[in-house]
């Protein structure tokens, strides 16, 4: 079966990405920063392999290097680019966010074309379709985040010009590019190592915050983002098309609601915080500022083109919820 080159194979949606890739028979090469991680991605993928899965290997590669692209990409069939840094608040200097996401992707994807490797599938964000001058309404994959907005987080302006940069060079070297845009990724994690999405949830439950600020995000589970990816690599008229990942929108206060009603008796947050007080406690909490452009907003995407072209039949958005919520607290992350 064909090799697929799987870059950051060890985040949250790539070890997803992986495991259905493997499962439909493809090899997959993944690339890692650190090839002592290679033990953790076996470890994570091992229990949930069938006995038809293709085989995994691994390859050293960074997105600020040149190092150990052009090796990485030997015997390829294709190329899934699922590496990109998405950080917990906003950096002071944008530039730690966009430069190795624009350049990282620019990198990887002209090594793919200097290799003959033509068919990608990038993993991108709604971040990269949202557009803060048309809050509140709903939108699709014509829709491009303004990157020259003041309000427009570095985060959302990584992901949107390496989309940009990734269409440009599928232009310009004949790359057959599909991209995939998740909203907020929720669902079960193969291991412990999660990232920022999850952390949201943990913060949840944690009873961190005593109020949910008004704020209301794209949702979608990890697991219908993986199939997503498969079911772009599979078929040749995605090719050419953005399609956004998601299967609603949640408020944040709806989350804490949805948790508390299946976690009763833990101290979770029910009650929307005035916008004043969200402003106030930005002040100290950076994690807190990145949402402020949002304050007062419910960001709405539609999944018509992933069910139209894709036959997706997406997880709701309560469910994913519940099924991050329902591993962090199985797997001793949420003390009782």
């Amino acid at each position: 079966m064909e090799l697929v080159l799987l870059t950051g194979v060890s985040g949250f949606i790539a070890k997803h990405v992986a495991l259905k890739l493997l499962n439909a028979g493809y090899s997959v090469r993944g690339t890692l920063r650190r090839m002592d991680r290679a033990d953790e991605v076996r470890a994570a993928l091992a229990p949930y392999l069938t006995e038809h899965a293709g085989e995994l290997s691994f390859v050293q590669a960074d997105l600020e290097s040149d190092a150990g692209w052009a090796e990485a990409f030997q015997g390829v069939a294709a190329l899934v680019h699922t590496a990109s840094p998405f950080p917990g608040a906003q950096p002071k200097d944008p530039a730690q966010v966009i430069r190795p996401a624009v350049e990282g992707t620019e990198r990887v994807l002209k090594a793919a074309a200097a290799a003959g490797v033509t068919r990608v599938v990038l993993t991108s964000s709604t971040v990269a379709v949202l557009n803060e001058a048309k809050p509140d309404t709903l939108q699709d994959e014509a829709d491009w985040c303004d990157t020259h907005l003041p309000t427009t987080t570095p985060y959302a302006r990584s992901k949107t010009l390496a989309e940009r940069a990734a269409w440009e060079i599928a232009k310009t070297r004949g790359l057959r590019l599909t991209t995939i845009n998740p909203g907020l990724v929720f669902g079960p994690p193969l291991d412990g190592h999660y990232g920022t999405s999850l952390a949201l949830v943990e913060r949840i439950l944690k009873g961190r915050d005593p109020m949910m600020p008004l704020v209301g995000q794209p949702v979608v589970d990890v697991r219908d983002v993986a199939e997503m990816h498969l079911r772009a690599l599979e078929r040749p008229e995605t090719i050419g098309r953005r399609y956004i990942a998601a299967s609603g929108s949640m408020a944040f206060v709806d989350m804490g609601r949805t948790l508390k009603a299946a976690y009763p008796t833990r101290r979770i947050p029910t009650r929307e915080a005035p916008q004043v007080l969200v402003r106030l406690l930005a002040l100290f909490d950076p994690s807190i500022r990145t949402i402020l452009p949002k304050l007062g907003h419910l960001e709405r995407v539609s999944n018509a083109r992933a069910v139209k072209e894709m036959g997706m039949e997406f997880i709701a958005p309560k469910a994913a919820l519940l099924a991050a919520a329902d591993w962090l607290v199985k797997h001793g992350r949420i003390r009782a």
